[in-house]
């Protein structure tokens, strides 16, 4: 038997202020499960004071050899640090590719969110490089 939760509920990293209350906004729910999902992956390690062991290598690879082996050392480290430090969540796949002839890596992870009568949720993104 599943139990339901309370609702999630996250500070909005655009820090813009609500109008009306003059707090930072919130983001609830699937949103806030997803950007903590985002963020997490694009932790680097040692990213973070305190926590050495939080965040993954994907952004390091970015200027690695684009093999199948790499792609699923950074599936094998995804699923790692998401079982580790995202208890919100029920994973289901992390896939990991390397379009040909660019230089880009798109992560895709498909995940559900415990206490949540919701559907499989799936976060997509491309990680560029930002050196010209």
């Amino acid at each position: 038997m599943t139990r339901l939760s309370r609702k999630f509920k996250d500070v909005s990293l655009s820090f813009v202020r609500n109008p009306v209350t003059n707090d930072i906004l919130s983001i609830n729910d699937d949103d806030a499960v997803k950007k903590s999902v985002i963020n997490l992956v694009r932790t680097r390690l040692g990213e973070r004071f305190f926590n050495p062991l939080l965040g993954s290598n994907v952004e390091n690879s970015m200027f690695e050899l684009q093999t199948p082996e790499m792609a699923y050392s950074l599936e094998l480290n995804i699923k790692t640090l998401l079982k580790n430090f995202e208890k919100r969540i029920s994973l289901s796949s992390v896939l990991v590719t390397y379009p040909e002839d660019s230089n880009e890596i798109n992560v895709r992870i498909s995940y559900t969110i415990i206490g949540i009568p919701s559907p499989t949720q799936t976060v997509d993104f491309i990680l560029q490089s930002t050196r010209v």
